[in-house]
């Protein structure tokens, strides 16, 4: 029996037959574990490419403003057109929308294919299961490309021409450097975007004491005019001029002159506009020839003359005083801290409709109690009456017995100034604390054009004057916006656009007290105009509008001024942030150890918005604060961090 076995183990014959058979097994199922292999493949790839192009099909349509379940239908129907020889029925879509209208959202499309094999007992093989079909997912995302609207605060006050701390340059030639470098770094990147309008747009607010809107804004449509607003008269007594034939009368809420020694100007309003081009200064003072006459000073008793002196008459040419430059005050509270556009009724004249307090005021510094001066026979004789005042510009009204009459007394911006008056101070005039250049609206840097105008306004910054940071950064939000008195924003309802606010200040908001006060103003004159002076037949400035029990309102001193600013900051600040403007923040040069610049910091730490992007370094469950802490030193790579930041907003993944 044993040769038996070994022997038929050993014979040969006939096995080739049986070998094949036994190999078919496996090469069969290699066959079917390749065709099934290759055709799930196919079918995941084709999955995918549908996936990819409804999601930056439907990143398109989101743009565009369609609404989500047009969102979702189009993104299922170009999914499934795009499946190619894949059934529809085996797959399935889900789709996440971003939940926010602000940029930063992404577009989310996830799809699910059932696959059904040719060869089920080798498909089981293939995925380790005795039966049933197989199951794939594959997920998309796409960020949108996001456009960036970018205001740019910038301090021009005084200290910004101290040198920066670890440079040997001036702060605000620092800024100037790390401003510029900022918009060729975005404008670069979004020069190559070519199939979106501005994909970067910068606009510039230089602020001070004041902000500059530009003075070609004259007449425009937000612009008080007509003296309607409440704070338009609030330093003007239009009811002192009352001469018999030239007084002011209001006629629905408007001044204008009335009486024929008006003239032609006669039914002409009466406004700070007005006041501009009322007020002239004599440019020639020119004795006619002949006109000599002798008057006698004191006479004998028989009354001849003992004392005389010549008398003369003169020709007078007049040329303007001065122009509005652009600044406007602080509108009252809480149109001071918000962005409700201008509404005080059609073409700025109605009354009833809309508010007038919404309406920006032309800031013009009244006369303040100085000198008297006065033409006499003699052009060089000159009789001052010295008050003091620090911006006194004007001839005071010599029937005016105190400084506050002196102020307010209206008629004499209607005589000209002399001649022979004191050249003014630097700075002086009705344009006292309007010390910035104009603002740059958004302008589009992807062009040579654009790019080369925002450069250049940021070279014609120059430091002068006090800081009202909530003043600057109240502009630099209305210059991303869509509505007045700036209009260049995209809809706030555009998704896939960012408006972003920076904010860059050296110190602690400042208003001045004033150090000579013979009319009761409280302060010097600037934004908000005088803070002892009420509007509406209130007490309370404006600058104290809005603010908590813990501001004084009676507290006269340059540090409630100080809280009173921070406190409308920290309102502004969180209703911009409400409203998803993304506010950046950057202290230059403050000192952790005074408590001024500390409480400043602090502010602005609290002003500025959450990073999408990095985490808080201390805590990276919470993310990082968008505020830096910079010194003359570190200004130029703490920008190049702002940059980078700003470039994330706009990355397609």
């Amino acid at each position: 029996m044993r040769k038996f076995w070994r022997d038929f183990w050993r014979d040969r014959r006939g096995n080739y037959a049986l070998m094949t058979v036994l190999a078919m097994v496996p090469l069969m199922g290699g066959v079917a574990m390749a065709v099934d292999f290759s055709g799930l493949v196919s079918e995941k790839q084709k999955v995918v490419n549908a996936l990819d192009a409804a999601n930056f099909a439907t990143a398109r349509r989101l743009v565009e403003g369609a609404t989500d379940d047009q969102l979702r239908a189009y993104a299922l129907d170009f999914f499934k057109a795009n499946l190619n020889s894949v059934d529809p029925a085996n797959t399935t879509l889900d789709v996440t929308l971003p939940s926010s209208t602000a940029g930063g959202g992404i577009v989310k499309l996830c799809a699910s294919l059932v696959y059904k094999p040719y060869f089920l007992p080798a498909a089981s093989m293939l995925i380790g299961k005795t039966s049933g079909d197989i199951d794939y997912s594959v997920c998309s995302q796409v960020r949108l490309k996001n456009t960036l609207e970018v205001a740019m605060v910038l301090d021009n006050s005084g200290s910004m021409s101290i040198n920066g701390t670890g440079a040997g340059q001036k702060r605000i030639d620092l800024l100037k450097q790390a401003a510029k470098q900022l918009v060729d770094t975005l404008a670069a990147q979004a020069a190559m975007i070519k199939q979106i309008d501005k994909p970067v747009q910068f606009s510039l607010v230089p602020f001070a004491a004041s902000v500059n809107v530009g003075a070609s804004n004259d007449n425009a449509s937000w612009i008080d005019a007509y003296g309607l607003s409440p704070i338009h008269n609030e330093n003007f007594d239009w009811s002192t001029l009352n001469a018999a034939d030239k007084y002011a009368q209001k006629i629905g809420g408007i001044w204008y002159k009335k009486g024929t020694g008006w003239g032609e100007q006669e039914g002409q309003m009466l406004t700070r506009f007005s006041l501009y081009r009322d007020m002239k200064v004599v440019t020639s003072h020119e004795r006619i020839v002949g006109s000599k006459r002798v008057v006698c000073d004191k006479y004998r008793a028989n009354h001849t003359c003992s004392e005389s002196h010549d008398e003369y008459d003169y020709n007078d040419t007049y040329g303007p005083f001065a122009s509005w430059q652009g600044c406007v005050e602080v509108r009252p509270y809480p149109y001071n801290v918000n962005d409700a556009p201008a509404s005080g009724g059609p073409n700025n004249t109605g009354t009833g409709v809309g508010d007038p307090a919404t309406m920006f005021v032309p800031m013009f510094a009244p006369d303040e109690p100085g000198n008297h001066w006065y033409i006499t026979q003699d052009p060089d004789e000159v009789a001052p009456k010295t008050y003091g005042a620090v911006n006194s510009w004007w001839n005071d009204d010599p029937s005016s017995t105190t400084g506050k009459t002196r102020q307010s007394n209206m008629a004499k911006y209607f005589q000209p100034r002399p001649i022979n008056a004191p050249v003014l101070a630097k700075g002086a005039g009705p344009n006292y604390s309007c010390t910035t250049t104009p603002i740059t609206p958004l302008t589009d840097v992807t062009n040579a054009t654009g790019l080369t105008t925002i450069k250049a306004a940021i070279d014609l910054m120059a430091p002068n004057g006090n800081t009202n940071v909530p003043e600057g950064m109240a502009w630099g939000w209305r210059t991303v916006s869509s509505t007045e008195p700036f209009t260049e924003g995209r809809p706030e309802t555009e998704r896939g656009n960012d408006k972003v606010v920076i904010v860059l200040t050296d110190g602690e908001n400042t208003y001045s007290t004033a150090n000579s006060d013979p009319a009761g103003n409280k302060s010097t004159y600037a934004g908000y105009g005088y803070t002892g002076v009420g509007y509406n037949g209130t007490a309370v400035t404006r600058l104290f509008g809005g603010t908590s029990s813990a501001i004084g309102q009676l507290n006269y001193s340059s540090s409630n001024y100080t809280a009173a600013l921070n406190e409308q900051m920290a309102t502004l600040c969180n209703n911009a942030k409400a409203a998803n403007i993304m506010v950046m923040t950057v202290a230059l040069d403050m000192s952790t150890t005074d408590a001024g610049d500390k409480s400043a910091m602090d502010a602005l730490k609290t002003c500025s918005s959450d990073s999408r992007f990095r985490k808080d370094p201390t805590d990276p469950s919470k993310p990082a604060k968008l505020f830096w802490n910079a010194t003359g030193a570190t200004l130029s790579d703490n920008f190049k961090e702002i940059a980078n930041e700003l470039s994330n907003l706009r990355v397609v993944s």
